[in-house]
């Protein structure tokens, strides 16, 4: 005798079936999709070979199909304009981020002991925002006069 269960996607309490005892899922479609989805997830994230499985399927597709993406932007409008109001709000957002300087260090402005937020400068020029707090501690300053800066 199977005692009912909640389903995992949609809540629903569900009887499982009685050969799957440890059946997680309701029968509903929506669900099933789910439980696919997050199994290939969860296989994509720690099964290597599976990952690279699904990667050449990929690129196999991607060779067969090539302006896939530009016939469906064409039958598709709403999605290009969504798309690119979207992109226009992330590029705003990006802009308000902190900026890496491409000359942080000069010798007018010598590095002094202290708390200093470290952040992997892009190709762009900004910076990311996952930055790391470090403490840089000057033990000797290089003297100007005997390392000459080579431009102003």
């Amino acid at each position: 005798m199977n005692l009912a269960r909640r389903c995992l996607a949609c809540g629903i309490l569900f009887q499982p079936r009685p050969q799957i005892p440890s059946q997680q899922y309701c029968c509903n479609p929506t669900c099933q999709r789910e439980r696919r989805r997050r199994w290939q997830r969860e296989h994509v994230r720690n099964d290597p070979d599976y990952r690279e499985n699904q990667a050449r399927a990929q690129a196999g597709w991607r060779a067969r199909n090539p302006d896939y993406w530009r016939r469906y932007r064409a039958a598709h409008p709403a999605y290009v304009e969504r798309n690119r109001s979207a992109q226009r709000a992330r590029n705003v957002y990006r802009r308000a981020a902190p900026v890496a300087k491409m000359d942080a260090s000069n010798a007018s402005n010598p590095i002094v002991t202290g708390f200093y937020v470290l952040r992997r400068a892009l190709s762009t020029g900004v910076a990311k925002m996952n930055a790391c707090l470090v403490h840089i501690a000057v033990l000797s300053c290089p003297d100007e006069e005997r390392y000459p800066i080579a431009k102003r």
